[in-house]
């Protein structure tokens, strides 16, 4: 039996931080996604520790604040591109307003950081929630085009092979034939 979960990684990474900071005996505050401000300092081998058990769950504790701001660029437009909401703003005004920078610092900072652009970081999140609502199958393709904010679903599609090499169409098939191919029910009926 297969299981198809959606998680949110905000929450999940808040639950991880929360739990860690409590084992730790930390006493700490949230002020945003991924910044927490500790009433009291570690010393060097309490940090050490607590920086290699987040690292176990995937979590870095950044020491850089440009660094901290790039990964806030990227938590910015994870969280405008797998909303659940249709956001009617460009990507460019949403992250100026949420990080209270100028775009152009932003785009900079992001391209010297990432070694990408923020708009390349931003089709490559599209198109990886695109294969989601894809294999998810509940949606169209003008459907998923319209809830990622394309244009037009010759749009998605263009960008969508220029990525991955293949149409929307060609993956749904792919990963149909490979849903098929994979499925227990199938190999038992086979045996």
């Amino acid at each position: 039996m297969k299981l198809y979960v959606k998680f949110d990684i905000n929450t999940l990474c808040r639950k991880v931080l929360d739990q860690q900071l409590r084992e730790h005996g930390l006493r700490y505050r949230f002020l945003s996604f991924g910044e927490v401000e500790l009433y009291e300092s570690l010393n060097h081998d309490q940090h050490v520790i607590f920086r290699n058990k987040l690292a176990d769950y995937g979590i870095e504790v950044i020491e850089n604040q440009k660094t901290a701001l790039v990964q806030k660029i990227k938590d910015a437009i994870v969280q405008l591109v797998f909303s659940d909401e249709i956001i009617p703003v460009k990507a460019s005004v949403y992250l100026a307003e949420k990080l209270n920078h100028s775009y152009g610092y932003l785009s900079n900072l992001f391209s010297e950081i990432a070694c990408t652009s923020i708009e390349n970081f931003i089709i490559l999140q599209k198109i990886e929630y695109a294969k989601e609502l894809i294999v998810g199958g509940r949606q169209n393709l003008t459907e998923i085009a319209r809830k990622l904010n394309y244009s037009s679903v010759a749009h998605l599609s263009s960008q969508f092979k220029n990525t991955t090499g293949l149409t929307p169409s060609q993956f749904q098939k792919i990963m149909a034939k490979r849903k098929r191919l994979y499925n227990p029910l199938n190999h038992k009926m086979q045996s």
